[in-house]
């Protein structure tokens, strides 16, 4: 996406209540310093946003990182779409709707795509779809594209408890079906592939730069 079409949706968008910003890519990809990074950034503008996670904080997001850390097993692919739809729904009556509502931006480590891509490389992609069909769709969405093999790298360097798609084969899968919903998303939705092995602070900045254009600001850096 050019800058002169960030120029040309950020007249429309500055009429909203809020924007809605989403972070997505495999296990390790970077969404979650991403998301973090530009909160951080937003504030420094005087912006007022919401920093959030799926799966939540809430009763069912909790339970469902449970389960990705080992409990409850098995669990299918199934169950878990079900149970990521439902912590989706609640998140948005929740969080997401009051937030947008008094006028902020709501930034989000992954949404529906993850479920897209992530139950839907096991159980039907189209059910999945359907189960999101009430989710408000993302104002722009950044999908940080990242080699499996380098974010299992990162992901050891990190430290942190496996998780239940951890596994490299698993990753491959996934990667390939977040290609497949980028490719099959409705040409309405607003979604920005990104180089995710660029550095940190030059993503960083080509996301703040994309979201102030949104809200019809001048990056300064």
């Amino acid at each position: 996406m050019s800058h002169a079409d960030d120029r040309a949706e950020s007249s429309a968008l500055t009429n909203q209540q809020g924007l809605f910003i989403v972070l997505e890519g495999i296990d390790g990809a970077g969404t979650t310093t991403q998301a973090k990074r530009l909160a951080n950034s937003l504030a420094e503008y005087s912006i007022g946003c919401h920093l959030t996670r799926e799966p939540t904080d809430n009763p069912i997001g909790k339970l469902l990182r449970e389960i990705l850390t080992g409990a409850h097993r098995p669990t299918d692919a199934t169950t878990l779409g079900l149970l990521f739809a439902a912590d989706r729904a609640d998140h948005l009556q929740r969080e997401i709707f009051p937030a947008l509502q008094a006028g902020k931006v709501v930034i989000s480590d992954r949404y529906y795509h993850s479920s897209l891509a992530y139950q839907g490389s096991e159980e039907d992609r189209e059910w999945i779809s359907q189960l999101n069909k009430r989710a408000r769709s993302p104002d722009r969405t950044f999908f940080l594209k990242v080699d499996p093999e380098v974010a299992a790298t990162r992901r050891k360097a990190d430290d942190r408890d496996e998780e239940l798609f951890d596994s490299v084969n698993t990753q491959l899968r996934v990667a390939q079906g977040y290609e497949e919903v980028v490719r099959s998303l409705s040409p309405d939705e607003d979604i920005v592939v990104l180089d995710g092995h660029q550095s940190l602070d030059t993503l960083s900045a080509d996301i703040l730069r994309s979201t102030l254009a949104l809200l019809g600001r001048e990056h300064e850096g």
